[in-house]
């Protein structure tokens, strides 16, 4: 994966002294969203990271936080939903030729390549763990009528629609005909004499 500018640190300047330690306070731009389906913060947002570069033993240890807005939709009713994020980073990125960089697997710690490390897969999988997989504008959301998709927080009291099971209907149309017909009796509903 090609390190993407905005969350590529540099740590030249940290050294490999272990209990070295320097803090990061930025705000970046985000490239493309981050978060899940429903909610993300939208690209083009402002990322703040309030982050500390401590250097350890096997590589440099990065605590702290980031935050954005979020945006997205309720996924009852589909109104806009918006929030903010914040997330707690606690994250290794191990030295190259270091213990930890040489029994570990690639996909089970971050590595610092080239004297700096790159936190945006740390960052994309933070937020996404955070955000709702269902996001709801109000907690007691009614969502949509399921029959004409009006939203039911805005529909009027007692909103419903009858609707004969299709299995009957065969059976309603034979009632509606009958209904319709006059019927063959005298006019006071008695048979004639």
């Amino acid at each position: 994966m090609v390190p993407r500018e905005p969350f590529v640190l540099d740590v030249r300047r940290l050294g490999r002294r272990a209990g070295t330690m320097t803090e990061v306070h930025r705000t970046l731009v985000s490239p493309e969203r981050l978060g899940v389906e429903m909610v993300g913060i939208p690209a083009g947002s402002d990322v703040d990271l309030d982050l500390r570069l401590e250097s350890v033993s096997e590589g440099v240890l990065v605590t702290g936080t980031v935050s954005g807005e979020t945006a997205g939709q309720c996924s009852r009713c589909l109104d806009p939903v918006d929030g903010t994020v914040t997330v707690f980073l606690t994250e290794l990125f191990a030295y190259p030729d270091s213990a930890t960089e040489q029994t570990t697997d690639s996909d089970e710690v971050h590595r610092i390549v080239d004297e700096k490390l790159d936190l945006e897969q740390s960052i994309i999988d933070a937020v996404s763990l955070e955000l709702p997989m269902s996001p709801l504008c109000t907690t007691d959301c009614p969502g949509l009528c399921q029959v004409c998709g009006v939203r039911l927080a805005a529909a009027e009291p007692g909103h419903g629609h009858d609707i004969i099971d299709p299995r009957w209907a065969g059976l309603a149309d034979k009632f509606a005909t009958l209904d319709e017909t006059p019927p063959a009796d005298g006019p006071d509903g008695r048979e004639p004499a």
